[in-house]
This record gives structure tokens, sequence and C-alpha cells, in this order.
């Protein structure tokens, strides 16, 4: 199998770091970019793997990394965004003005991909956006309030950003598809990981509760489906632009099958981030 090279975010543990190990197995090149300077260091001594750290609630340090990655890697075969977070009850705004969850879960991997995605598409690269079943069960975009300042609910607020991720995966395929750059996203499972624990977050009573929390799935399982889609990288044989769960075309919100609703979604968050 030919070496590719293969940017995984939130890969300092959990399903990152599960899907960094089996890739880096099957003797692709490896860059990890994580939060926590120890837990992703650590990894990377693992794997004998690039590590750089960026904290998505902070779209300076996108931007800046964007910029090594690019002066780096002339070719990105695999570009997993794969970073992500529930977070507390209560409404929390970033230095950037924008609602937490939707800025981690969705603006910052827009941002990234987006500042990536020249050298993605020169590359025939795969763009794989890890998200939720909650795009289902809680989502609903409102374009007239993306930025939850009429109404937050932690649940709704996570629900739409794992669906506008899938919405975003869809329009990249719409709109760079014939240029050979895939897109997909997927669901791993509810995993037994330190992805909710913090105190007060809004599903802490499922991930820190250890009697549920021993019939989740392991990280290894989760990450299973991100490793099946980017072995393949750009020989993929799976159906780029689609929703996957356990390595299959999977169920979606609605509201993700709406070609306008995803055209209006994209051109609205590229104002927000004031891209040209």
């Amino acid at each position: 199998m030919k070496q590719q090279t293969m940017i995984i975010t939130g890969a300092s543990d959990g399903i990152g770091a599960e899907a960094a190990r089996a890739l880096s197995l099957q003797g692709h090149k490896m860059v990890l970019v994580g939060r926590n300077r120890e837990k992703t260091a650590a990894i990377a001594r693992e794997l004998r793997a690039d590590h750089y750290l960026a904290d998505f609630s902070q779209l300076d340090e996108v931007r800046a990394l964007a910029s090594l990655l690019l002066q780096r890697y002339p070719q990105i075969d695999v570009l997993a965004n794969n970073a992500g977070g529930i977070f507390t009850p209560a409404r929390q705004s970033t230095d950037d003005g924008f609602e937490l969850t939707l800025q981690v879960n969705y603006l910052a991997p827009y941002l990234l991909t987006h500042l990536l995605l020249d050298r993605l598409v020169a590359s025939r690269a795969a763009v794989i956006n890890t998200s939720s079943v909650a795009n289902r069960l809680y989502g609903k975009v409102d374009l007239s309030d993306l930025n939850a300042e009429r109404y937050y609910d932690p649940k709704r607020a996570y629900g739409n950003a794992k669906l506008e991720q899938i919405m975003f995966t869809s329009e990249l395929q719409r709109r760079f598809g014939s240029q050979g750059l895939g897109a997909a996203a997927f669901h791993p499972g509810i995993v037994r990981t330190g992805f909710s624990r913090a105190p007060g977050s809004s599903m802490e009573s499922i991930y820190a509760n250890r009697f549920i929390s021993a019939f989740l799935a392991t990280p290894a399982k989760g990450a299973d489906t991100l490793i099946w889609l980017a072995g393949q990288g750009r020989d993929r044989t799976w159906p780029s632009g689609a929703y996957f769960k356990h390595r299959k075309v999977a169920r979606t919100n609605p509201q993700a099958n709406d070609v306008s609703l995803c055209s209006s979604l994209w051109e609205q968050t590229r104002q927000m981030l004031q891209l040209t």
C-alpha cells in the first residue's frame, strides 16, 4: 500500500489516537494535532509522528496551524477533522465571538479545511469529519440563529454542529468532487472516552457514569470507520459526500439532504469567518 500523509485532529487520545495507531501500522505518515501538550507529544513519540498543538476555541491557532501544515507538507492525502466536544449547559462565547460548541465542532474544522483546500484538491485528498447520531436526535439548523444567540440548549447546539458537519461534507462533494476531492462524515458510536466527562457538561450523566460507560464502545471500535475511510485514501471505493455508520451509508437528519440549505450554510459560514 502506498504511504499517504494523513492529518488527524483530536489525536491526543480516544478515537483520534486509536485511528492514528492503526493507520501508522498500515505504513502511513501520521501528522497529529491535539490541544493537550503532554498527551499529544506522548502519542507522537509512540508513533514517531509529527505533531502540532492547536486549541479550536481560538481561531488564530487554527490559522497558524494551517500555515505550518502548508509549509511542511506538499502532499496531504487525508484530513480527518476529529476534534470536538460537548460543553456545559450555560452558553459560552469564544474570544472570536462564536458559541463554543459551534466553533469547536464546526467553524474551526471548516476554517482548517478551507485554508488547506487548494492543497487538498491538488492531492485528490479525502476530508473525513467525525460527526454523531446527535445530528438526527437533536439537530435543527436555523440559518437565522447559527450562533445560538436567541435560543441555546447544549444538546441542540451539539446536534446542530454535527449536522452542519454533514451538510459541509455533502457540499464539499458537490463543489469539489469533480476535481478529485473526497468527503465523508461518520458516526463513531457512543464511545467510552473522556469526550464529555467534564463536571457540568450536558452529557456528564452518561460518559462519567461508571455503570453506563461499561456498556459504551471502546475507542478502538469507535475509530473503525475512520480507519476504513482514511485507509483507502485517494483509492477510496466509498461513495463521496455520504454519512457513514459501521462502514455503511447511514440515515441522516432530513436537513442534510436539502441542497439549497447546505449551499446557504456554506455561504453563511464563509461570511461568519470573513473568508474571501
